[in-house]
């Protein structure tokens, strides 16, 4: 009797003793920590304003007087007809694209004399050394710069991207000039020339988070070579903080210089100034 009790005491401690472990064993286990990535493609537009100052040298048309001009923002304003500036970012994977367009449309007056003898388009006689020369110069500048590349550097503390492409200048021109001497008297003539070229250009584009919401972002560029100008290079660094999941505004510095002269035309200017803009992505 006294056997039978004891295995029944040590099968009861048998049945309880496993019971627990299936009771540890079922225990429900912690959730894994969410890993947040980031989308595999993305798409953003830039629009933007540039407060940029103008220095450089122009020739308007063929075998004209190259002028030298230096403007701040707001002389730029002042004649300024038109402007638009906007910037679109793509990547898929690791594959990105960049691209940054410009339109500006101005109206500048200007005075010379006295000049060296030189012919004008559409006065029909050669101006004579030290006539003086007013012109009235309309003038329209395109530029795109496409470029894409491959993101060499991936990280959430910083990314970069190699890139590649062309820069397309397109720059129109409508001149309204009189000329004065007292061997041909006062002259007029309206005369309307339009040129462009192609730069390949090459870069790198560089993202810093520096917060949640606060980032660092900076973009440059070189090329030209020979090919369409002799040389042409650029720089854009921001300031980034993001407002919502979708939009975010960025303020930062600018700089697009440029050294063209072929076929008698010259187009050597500097454009620099501050950038306020604002993202959408998509």
């Amino acid at each position: 009797m006294n056997r039978f009790a004891i295995i029944v005491a040590l099968s009861l401690c048998g049945l309880q003793a496993a019971h627990a472990a299936d009771t540890v064993l079922d225990l429900p286990e912690e959730p894994a920590p969410e890993v947040t990535e980031r989308p595999l493609r993305t798409l953003q537009i830039t629009p933007y304003m540039w407060a940029a100052g103008l220095e450089g040298n122009i020739s308007p048309f063929q075998r004209g007087p190259t002028m030298h001009v230096e403007k701040s923002f707001s002389d730029v304003m002042d004649d300024l007809n038109f402007g638009g500036f906007v910037n679109v970012w793509g990547r898929y994977d690791r594959f990105v694209f960049s691209g940054d367009v410009m339109y500006v449309d101005t109206s500048d007056g200007h005075g010379s004399g006295p000049l060296p003898a030189m012919q004008i388009p559409g006065l029909g006689v050669p101006i004579p050394a030290g006539a003086n020369v007013d012109a009235k110069v309309d003038s329209k500048q395109f530029m795109a710069t496409l470029q894409g590349g491959y993101r060499v550097i991936d990280t959430p503390q910083f990314t970069l991207d190699a890139l590649g492409g062309v820069r397309f200048w397109h720059i129109s021109n409508d001149v309204t000039v009189t000329a004065s001497h007292a061997l041909i008297g006062s002259r007029s003539a309206s005369h309307g020339e339009s040129f462009g070229w192609v730069d390949p250009v090459v870069g790198l584009r560089a993202f810093v988070p520096v917060t949640e919401k606060l980032s660092l972002q900076g973009q440059a560029d070189i090329g030209g070579f020979g090919a369409g100008s002799d040389f042409t290079w650029s720089v854009l660094g921001t300031a980034n903080y993001v407002v919502t999941d979708r939009l975010s505004v960025s303020a930062g510095y600018k700089v697009l210089d440029v050294d063209y002269d072929s076929g008698g035309h010259v187009y050597d200017t500097r454009l620099s100034g501050p950038v306020l803009g604002a993202t959408w992505r998509f």
